[in-house]
């Protein structure tokens, strides 16, 4: 089997430099026993990290895309060789000398990850390779070229100031939502821009409505809803940093566990239909939000395969931004939605552009 987007989407570059799905909450949805076999989207390859937490025999972890594949191996050559401030320094969630610390990553890893990351030199120094993709360049187009139109650097500060949520709508409504704001809103997330320079066009091609009008009501919901102070992500876009929060691999609690435990990844160059096809068999799925970038029926059909490839109990667990995605009503009676536990890590995700965080678990 191959993936829809394959032949659609270009994977020759690095989209995402990092992970902008909670690997909290996803670590929280899948098996908590030890021993388990899991599945992994890769994408920058900070969630498939996450789960190690989790104690598994083995992280299973897929990608289309060499680039994104390279970017999980240059944390794994940066765990082994780099202390936490020095990892953090390297990805870019703290200044400092990078060149350095990039050659030590690289040191042990293959020669085609070692070629690719030394092209991307100038760009890791810069920026931190955190910093290294295009989804992360919108956001540095955004933050450097067109926020400071809209809003002063104090007001951008006074977003992260801890206070309770009454406070935090007033200040939205009194301070933020200019009609600057809405006019940026409203032109650089728009499908075309963020198709053009964010994500991949094609990843839209089974979007539901306006981008810019759900990234208003997401931005809306990480600004009252939850708290920002607490939000690495919100910091990145609005400040180029993670500030005092941190993405759950990289805060230094879980460093010395992720780094016992890299023997354990399988890391794959391919779709995920591969891996089904392989016949393999796997106890929870990070699947990201990858139902997304496909129709309704192939949509479907590989819900379908991956049942074949789950362990009774097994966990599917993925996001869904616009296009709405649920168990497929052919597979309906072959799993069960786990609704209380849903809404309970909804509640506490991070990553705020997703509408929905679905857990379904196989009978």
């Amino acid at each position: 089997m191959t993936s829809e987007i394959a032949g659609k989407a270009n994977f020759d570059h690095i989209r995402y430099a990092q992970l902008w799905e909670d690997a909290d909450v996803l670590c929280a949805a899948l098996p908590q026993e030890a021993g388990k076999t899991l599945v992994s989207i890769c994408s920058a390859g900070d969630n498939a990290l996450a789960m190690l937490t989790l104690d598994p025999a083995r992280v299973v972890v897929v990608d289309l895309s060499p680039a994104q594949i390279a970017c999980l191996h240059l944390r794994i050559g940066a765990m082994k060789a780099l202390n936490h401030a020095e990892f953090l320094i390297l990805m870019g969630a703290r200044s400092g000398a990078r060149g350095p610390l990039l050659d030590r990553a690289l040191a042990e890893v293959d020669t085609e990850t070692a070629a690719f990351w030394r092209d991307l030199r100038p760009l890791v120094e810069a920026h931190g390779a955190g910093g290294a993709g295009k989804f992360e360049r919108y956001f540095r187009i955004f933050r450097t070229r067109l926020l400071p139109l809209a809003h002063s650097r104090k007001t951008i500060d006074d977003i992260f100031v801890s206070r309770p949520p009454e406070e935090r709508a007033d200040f939205l409504h009194d301070r933020f939502e200019t009609w600057r704001w809405k006019l940026l809103l409203n032109v650089f997330f728009s499908r075309f821009m963020m198709g053009r320079m964010g994500r991949d066009k094609a990843f839209f091609d089974h979007v539901e409505g306006s981008v810019a009008d759900h990234v208003t009501r997401r931005i809306r919901h990480a600004a009252i809803t939850l708290d920002p102070a607490e939000n690495p992500y919100l910091h990145w876009i609005m400040k180029g940093t993670h500030g005092d929060a941190l993405p759950m691999t990289w805060r230094e609690e879980h460093y010395d566990v992720i780094r016992s435990r890299l023997d354990r990844l399988d890391i794959r160059l391919g779709s995920l239909e591969a891996f089904i096809g392989a016949g393999e068999k796997a106890d929870g799925f990070n699947l990201s939000d990858i139902f997304e970038y496909m129709s309704p029926d192939v949509f479907a059909q590989v819900y379908g395969s991956i049942l074949s490839a789950a362990n009774p109990q097994a966990r599917l667990v993925y996001w869904n931004m616009m296009a709405p995605r649920r168990v497929p009503d052919a597979c309906a009676g072959k799993v069960k939605t786990l609704t209380a536990k849903e809404n309970d890590l909804k509640g506490q995700d991070k990553a705020f552009f997703y509408s929905d965080f679905v857990i379904e678990e196989v009978q």
